[in-house]
């Protein structure tokens, strides 16, 4: 008898096991097949973006290259190979740049750490790519002295600029405190009063080209220092660009154009074309003097065309690659695309102010992640240092580009307002919805249960279990019903922009968000709801290490009053200090919040990799899981070797003890400690096959894991299946008054009925949080 009982409960674990396997192949099979059609659906895109080579990425129909590479598919060098010269060597340099030696000035003098010399990569009248002699610089100078040094630029400016362009050469080193100063020498290089050199000019040229790739952040607190002397290198270098007669001088991040006029009554018409980079091209600049109008390409990034008028014997150009050199108190930039800038300056005594300028824009920014929602026509008031609309307003009879009309001669540009195209992901998979669902039943069944057959049991609520079932329970339903972002359904068409020429007004910021509290409220609370499961996992871990591992001691006091405040309060501290941090950082902003979590869905923002050690998602989330999982894997651990699977041959109840037994309880203990979480970190390994395999494993233990706490603390409980079979046993006989059943089926059921009485309980050493025996001896609950 007791050996078919044994082999019943074996059928019926291996039919369990089966079916679940077969569901799990089944989804997994089904989910595979979804993948493989949906990446044969965008198997064109995908083959058109690899067509991108050496770093280059796609971006409206055309390849992004990055300085060393150029062409239609970024396959043509662009670059000088791996040089010495003399006792210095040098990596590979882009053309049209300098680049820094390998060598460095030594400790202790001015120049420590910066490069001993630089060399130029560019390309011969020929077509060839060379490399120039070294230049070398003096480790006894930086550029604070060389400010110092500036009144002896009328004697000394071609050795005070080449040390400047040496010391800025390595545009990543360069600090606020730098910049304000190289910007101060070239400033004053510039300056006609000074009788600098032409030579030291042109290499100062080559100076602000070089300052203009350090980091915006730099720039910024550049400004904070002293914003006099980014107006003064403005200023300056549009009275240089009168000085060059018809010659042009193109530095990857700035150009000039000078132009002589013999026929004041012609139009003037400056162009740059769209290069194979983000840079200033050589050969991407021309000139008209007898234009009759704007006459725009496909390739076309900037034109503006001036009519002199009278009394006008030359006219000068400044395009500038970025706006790092005019740094706006009104208008705040957070895309990382540039906005080149242009400057149209007339050479005349007596300046018409009713000249006309006219200007097209095609900036370059990704159309696939970015729409564009309006702009403004702006010039650079050099009384307020800041962008003005005086004077300015908009004007589209140029189809396809972003057009201004202005009468006064500067700095122009466009200040564009974009709204970011959030991919918005798609509702959640079958998948997920039947495993959350399953957890919500199953873990509302846990609590019900809990409370309510406390009386049955003989012993108050299991106060860790159902803190954790209701933490686990309201994340379920957030995570269902919440965190889909409702600015989903406002998602709008590619629409016309604001074209309206009345409507000339500097926005604040560059982009455009929908606010959205309700979604950020949500953000928050499955923040703190998964940060209490979390919580909550590690006070069960800890409760069952003093029930089990410390039995001959009694429980702290007030033990259950002190986890309550833990379980619950930690939690709402770290979130309350989170939002609180990012909102003191960024109240400025008119969309915070998104500092805090994401647009697509509401949930914490995920950070690009050059700011993850910065982000709040890494402080308040992944490093307090990340130690939760580890203490709960090393009490795991713990508990499984000295109580679980440890047999005492003293004791006769260890020897009863089954493998099925054992098997269970160690899952039962694995799932109340989240220990299946760690799969996620799985998740992680950059391999497409291996990462997809997880996910379905990650996707099955923890959608349903209020199912798996439901099936092993409320199913398997004695006094579950007492009630169970009382019910079944009364529909049994409800039924059998209405029609007998045949025999054999008869016969079928009471045999299931005998296996669900026969269902093995844990001993009342191994239950964890059962508190029919456990806290009855402790009083904890």
């Amino acid at each position: 008898m007791r050996s078919c009982h044994s082999c019943n409960t074996r059928v019926l674990v291996a039919i369990v096991c089966g079916l679940l396997t077969g569901a799990v192949l089944g989804l997994g099979i089904w989910r595979m097949a979804v993948r493989i059609h949906r990446g044969m659906s965008a198997s064109v895109p995908s083959t058109t973006a690899q067509l991108c080579r050496n770093g280059g990425t796609r971006q409206n129909g055309r390849c992004i290259c990055t300085a060393e590479w150029k062409g239609l598919r970024c396959t043509i060098a662009n670059f000088c190979e791996n040089s010495t010269y003399m006792n210095f060597t040098f990596a590979r340099i882009p053309v049209g740049r300098y680049g820094p030696s390998l060598e460095t000035c030594p400790e202790g003098t001015l120049n420590a750490g910066n490069p001993q010399a630089t060399r130029l990569c560019y390309v011969s009248e020929y077509g060839e790519i060379k490399l120039q002699n070294a230049t070398e610089g003096k480790c006894s100078e930086n550029l604070k002295t060389l400010e110092m040094q500036i009144d002896n630029i009328t004697t000394e400016s071609t050795s005070i600029s080449t040390e400047a362009q040496i010391l800025t050469t390595d545009a990543g080193k360069l600090s606020a405190e730098n910049i304000v100063s190289a910007t101060r020498v070239t400033g004053q290089i510039f300056n006609r009063t000074r009788m600098a050199a032409d030579e030291a000019k042109k290499v100062a040229i080559t100076t602000v080209s070089q300052i203009l790739d350090a980091s915006e952040d730099a720039f910024q607190k550049a400004a904070e220092i002293d914003e006099d002397s980014f107006s003064t290198l403005i200023e300056q270098m549009e009275n240089y660009s009168f000085s060059l007669g018809d010659e042009t001088v193109v530095e990857p991040n700035i150009a000039i154009q000078s132009v002589v006029l013999s026929n004041t009554k012609s139009n003037v018409l400056f162009s740059v074309q769209k290069g194979s980079s983000d840079y200033l091209d050589s050969g991407g600049t021309s000139i008209n003097k007898m234009a009759d109008g704007l006459n725009p390409d496909v390739n076309t990034e900037l034109q503006i065309l001036l009519n002199p008028g009278a009394n006008v014997n030359g006219c000068g150009f400044v395009v500038y690659q970025n706006h790092k050199l005019f740094q706006s108190k009104t208008f705040t930039t957070t895309s990382d695309f540039s906005q080149k800038i242009i400057s149209g300056k007339m050479n005349a005594s007596d300046e018409d102010r009713n000249v006309s300028v006219e200007m097209v824009f095609n900036p370059t920014y990704d159309k696939g992640k970015f729409q564009l929602y309006s702009y403004a026509c702006v010039y650079w008031n050099f009384f307020t240092k800041d962008w003005d609309t005086h004077g300015c307003q908009k004007d589209l009879s140029t189809p396809g580009f972003l057009g201004c009309r202005c009468n006064h001669t500067t700095n122009f540009a466009v200040l564009m307002t974009f709204k970011k195209d959030y991919r918005y992901p798609e509702p959640l998979d079958v998948l997920s919805n039947i495993g959350c669902a399953l957890s919500i039943a199953g873990l509302a069944l846990t609590i019900i249960f809990q409370i309510v057959t406390r009386k049955i049991r003989k012993t108050s609520v299991t106060w860790v279990l159902v803190s954790l079932c209701t933490s686990m329970l309201i994340f379920n339903l957030l995570f269902v019903f919440g965190i889909e972002n409702s600015n989903k359904n406002l998602k709008t068409s590619n629409s016309t922009i604001n074209s309206n020429p009345d409507d000339n007004k500097i926005p604040v910021r560059d982009t455009l968000d929908t606010p959205n509290p309700s979604c950020t409220a949500i953000a928050a609370l499955l923040h703190y709801f998964l940060l209490g499961t979390f919580t909550w996992n590690g006070l069960s871990a800890t409760q069952l290490y003093f029930l089990l591992i410390r039995t001959m001691k009694p429980l702290p006091p007030h033990f259950i009053f002190i986890i309550s405040l833990v379980g619950w309060g930690v939690p709402a501290i770290v979130v309350g200090v989170t939002i609180g941090i990012i909102y003191a950082q960024s109240r400025n902003k008119s969309n915070w919040e998104l500092d805090y979590r994401q647009e697509e869905i509401c949930w914490l923002a995920i950070p690009k990799s050059n700011d993850f050690v910065k982000s709040p998602f890494l402080w308040s989330f992944i490093i307090p899981v990340t130690v939760i999982l580890i203490i709960n894997i090393a009490i795991f651990i713990v508990i499984t070797v000295k109580v679980l699977w440890k047999n005492n041959q003293n004791l006769t109840s260890t020897k009863k003890v089954s493998s099925l037994k054992k098997i269970l309880s160690t899952l039962s203990i694995a799932v109340v400690f989240g220990v299946t979480w760690i799969l996620a970190y799985a998740m992680l390994i950059n391999n497409d096959d291996i990462r997809i395999v997880f996910s379905y494993i990650f996707c099955l233990f923890n959608t349903t894991q209020g199912l798996q706490i439901f099936i092993l603390y409320t199913v398997r409980t004695k006094v579950f299946q007492s009630e169970a079979s009382k019910v079944l046993k009364s529909l049994s006989s409800s039924f059998d008054r209405v029609k007998p059943m045949p025999s054999i089926p008869m016969r079928l059921r009471v045999r299931m009925y005998n296996m669900l009485r026969s269902l093995p309980s844990l001993h009342e050493r191994f239950r964890l949080l059962e508190p029919s025996a456990v806290t009855e001896e402790t009083s904890v609950s």
